[in-house]
Protein backbone atom coordinates (compact mmCIF):
# COMPACT_ATOMS: atom_id res chain seq x y z
CA UNK A 1 0.00 0.00 0.00
CA UNK A 2 1.33 3.41 -0.94
CA UNK A 3 2.37 5.84 1.82
CA UNK A 4 0.90 8.78 -0.09
CA UNK A 5 -2.64 7.60 0.67
CA UNK A 6 -2.09 7.06 4.39
CA UNK A 7 -3.58 10.51 5.15
CA UNK A 8 -5.92 12.08 2.63
CA UNK A 9 -6.88 15.17 4.69
CA UNK A 10 -4.93 17.43 2.34
CA UNK A 11 -7.36 16.59 -0.46
CA UNK A 12 -10.32 18.25 1.31
CA UNK A 13 -8.64 21.43 2.54
CA UNK A 14 -10.50 24.58 1.52
CA UNK A 15 -8.50 27.26 -0.25
CA UNK A 16 -8.14 29.99 2.35
CA UNK A 17 -5.66 32.20 4.16
CA UNK A 18 -6.76 30.89 7.58
CA UNK A 19 -7.67 27.66 9.34
CA UNK A 20 -11.38 26.91 8.84
CA UNK A 21 -13.83 24.62 10.60
CA UNK A 22 -13.90 22.53 7.42
CA UNK A 23 -10.20 21.78 7.96
CA UNK A 24 -11.23 19.94 11.12
CA UNK A 25 -14.05 17.82 9.70
CA UNK A 26 -11.75 14.79 9.65
CA UNK A 27 -11.14 15.16 13.39
CA UNK A 28 -9.50 17.31 16.06
CA UNK A 29 -6.03 18.74 15.52
CA UNK A 30 -3.31 19.25 18.12
CA UNK A 31 -1.36 22.39 17.26
CA UNK A 32 1.57 24.38 18.66
CA UNK A 33 1.52 28.17 18.71
CA UNK A 34 4.52 29.70 16.93
CA UNK A 35 3.37 33.33 16.74
CA UNK A 36 0.66 35.69 17.95
CA UNK A 37 -0.09 38.87 16.01
CA UNK A 38 -2.65 41.62 15.91
CA UNK A 39 -5.04 41.13 13.02
CA UNK A 40 -7.86 43.20 11.58
CA UNK A 41 -10.86 44.84 13.25
CA UNK A 42 -13.01 41.81 12.38
CA UNK A 43 -10.32 39.27 13.33
CA UNK A 44 -8.16 41.02 15.95
CA UNK A 45 -5.86 38.08 16.73
CA UNK A 46 -3.96 35.86 14.30
CA UNK A 47 -2.31 32.81 15.88
CA UNK A 48 0.41 31.15 13.83
CA UNK A 49 0.46 27.39 14.27
CA UNK A 50 3.05 24.91 13.11
CA UNK A 51 2.33 23.43 9.70
CA UNK A 52 -1.07 25.10 9.24
CA UNK A 53 -2.71 28.31 8.12
CA UNK A 54 -3.17 30.85 10.95
CA UNK A 55 -5.95 30.31 13.48
CA UNK A 56 -8.16 33.40 13.83
CA UNK A 57 -10.13 32.68 17.01
CA UNK A 58 -13.64 34.05 17.48
CA UNK A 59 -14.37 36.29 20.46
CA UNK A 60 -15.48 33.37 22.67
CA UNK A 61 -12.27 31.43 21.97
CA UNK A 62 -10.19 34.60 22.54
CA UNK A 63 -11.88 34.84 25.94
CA UNK A 64 -10.96 31.23 26.64
CA UNK A 65 -7.33 31.80 25.65
CA UNK A 66 -6.96 35.00 27.68
CA UNK A 67 -8.66 33.40 30.68
CA UNK A 68 -6.37 30.36 30.52
CA UNK A 69 -3.05 31.77 29.29
CA UNK A 70 -3.27 35.45 30.23
CA UNK A 71 -3.46 38.59 28.13
CA UNK A 72 0.20 38.71 27.01
CA UNK A 73 0.26 36.93 23.66
CA UNK A 74 4.04 36.57 23.83
CA UNK A 75 3.49 33.99 26.58
CA UNK A 76 1.32 31.85 24.30
CA UNK A 77 4.18 31.02 21.94
CA UNK A 78 5.30 27.40 22.27
CA UNK A 79 2.08 26.34 23.99
CA UNK A 80 -0.28 23.78 22.52
CA UNK A 81 -4.01 23.36 22.03
CA UNK A 82 -6.46 20.96 20.46
CA UNK A 83 -8.86 22.49 17.95
CA UNK A 84 -12.04 20.85 16.71
CA UNK A 85 -15.03 21.61 14.48
CA UNK A 86 -18.22 22.33 16.40
CA UNK A 87 -21.02 21.82 13.84
CA UNK A 88 -23.53 23.64 16.10
CA UNK A 89 -21.86 27.07 15.79
CA UNK A 90 -24.29 29.51 14.22
CA UNK A 91 -23.71 32.61 12.08
CA UNK A 92 -26.71 34.75 11.30
CA UNK A 93 -28.98 32.12 12.85
CA UNK A 94 -27.73 29.36 10.55
CA UNK A 95 -25.55 26.44 11.68
CA UNK A 96 -22.30 26.86 9.77
CA UNK A 97 -19.81 25.22 12.12
CA UNK A 98 -16.87 26.86 13.83
CA UNK A 99 -13.52 26.17 15.45
CA UNK A 100 -13.49 25.49 19.18
CA UNK A 101 -10.72 24.67 21.64
CA UNK A 102 -11.06 21.44 23.62
CA UNK A 103 -7.66 21.26 25.35
CA UNK A 104 -4.90 23.71 26.33
CA UNK A 105 -1.40 23.04 27.57
CA UNK A 106 0.12 24.97 30.46
CA UNK A 107 -2.99 25.09 32.61
CA UNK A 108 -2.96 23.38 36.02
CA UNK A 109 -6.41 21.80 35.68
CA UNK A 110 -9.51 21.68 33.51
CA UNK A 111 -11.32 25.02 33.21
CA UNK A 112 -15.10 25.41 33.25
CA UNK A 113 -16.53 28.74 32.15
CA UNK A 114 -19.73 30.23 30.86
CA UNK A 115 -19.61 31.75 27.37
CA UNK A 116 -22.12 33.91 25.53
CA UNK A 117 -24.06 31.80 23.02
CA UNK A 118 -26.57 34.41 21.91
CA UNK A 119 -27.56 37.80 23.25
CA UNK A 120 -28.63 37.23 26.84
CA UNK A 121 -27.91 33.48 26.78
CA UNK A 122 -24.80 31.86 28.20
CA UNK A 123 -23.74 28.23 27.89
CA UNK A 124 -21.20 26.20 29.85
CA UNK A 125 -17.88 25.53 28.15
CA UNK A 126 -15.12 23.17 29.30
CA UNK A 127 -11.44 23.21 28.35
CA UNK A 128 -9.35 20.26 29.46
CA UNK A 129 -5.72 20.41 30.51
CA UNK A 130 -3.48 19.06 27.75
CA UNK A 131 -0.56 16.94 28.82
CA UNK A 132 2.69 18.30 27.46
CA UNK A 133 5.23 15.85 26.10
CA UNK A 134 8.71 17.03 27.05
CA UNK A 135 11.87 16.14 25.21
CA UNK A 136 13.45 13.17 27.03
CA UNK A 137 16.58 14.11 29.02
CA UNK A 138 18.61 11.04 27.90
CA UNK A 139 17.83 11.75 24.25
CA UNK A 140 18.77 15.40 24.70
CA UNK A 141 22.12 14.39 26.25
CA UNK A 142 22.72 11.99 23.36
CA UNK A 143 21.89 14.49 20.62
CA UNK A 144 23.41 17.65 22.10
CA UNK A 145 26.96 16.89 20.82
CA UNK A 146 25.56 16.34 17.30
CA UNK A 147 23.61 19.61 17.46
CA UNK A 148 26.64 21.46 18.82
CA UNK A 149 28.73 20.25 15.90
CA UNK A 150 26.04 21.36 13.42
CA UNK A 151 25.77 24.79 15.04
CA UNK A 152 29.54 25.29 15.26
CA UNK A 153 29.98 24.35 11.62
CA UNK A 154 27.22 26.74 10.56
CA UNK A 155 25.07 23.92 9.16
CA UNK A 156 22.21 24.78 11.52
CA UNK A 157 21.28 27.74 13.70
CA UNK A 158 20.37 27.26 17.36
CA UNK A 159 16.77 28.30 16.57
CA UNK A 160 16.52 25.70 13.80
CA UNK A 161 17.84 23.02 16.17
CA UNK A 162 15.23 24.02 18.75
CA UNK A 163 12.47 23.98 16.14
CA UNK A 164 13.45 20.53 14.90
CA UNK A 165 13.93 19.10 18.40
CA UNK A 166 10.49 20.30 19.47
CA UNK A 167 8.94 18.09 16.80
CA UNK A 168 9.78 15.29 19.26
CA UNK A 169 8.85 17.06 22.51
CA UNK A 170 8.90 20.43 24.21
CA UNK A 171 12.35 21.55 25.33
CA UNK A 172 12.77 23.00 28.79
CA UNK A 173 14.12 26.56 29.07
CA UNK A 174 17.40 25.08 30.34
CA UNK A 175 17.69 22.90 27.23
CA UNK A 176 17.02 25.89 24.97
CA UNK A 177 19.64 27.94 26.83
CA UNK A 178 22.19 25.14 26.36
CA UNK A 179 21.52 25.04 22.61
CA UNK A 180 21.65 28.84 22.29
CA UNK A 181 24.93 28.92 24.21
CA UNK A 182 26.74 27.00 21.45
CA UNK A 183 28.96 29.44 19.56
CA UNK A 184 29.62 29.20 15.83
CA UNK A 185 33.27 28.54 15.08
CA UNK A 186 34.77 31.64 13.54
CA UNK A 187 37.06 31.41 10.55
CA UNK A 188 40.21 33.45 11.03
CA UNK A 189 41.11 35.57 8.06
CA UNK A 190 44.69 36.73 7.42
CA UNK A 191 43.60 40.09 6.21
CA UNK A 192 40.35 41.75 5.31
CA UNK A 193 40.44 44.14 2.41
CA UNK A 194 37.81 46.84 2.40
Amino acid sequence: MSEDIADLRDTIKPKSDQLNADDLLAGPMRVRVNSVNRGTTDQPISIGIDGQMPFLPCKSMRRVLISAWGDDGRNWIGREMVLYCDPDVKWGGVKVGGIRISHLSDIPADIAMSLTATRGKRTPFMVKALEVVFYPDPLFDERMPIWSKAIKSGTMTPERVIERAEETGRLTEEMKMAIRAVVVDSVELDEVVV
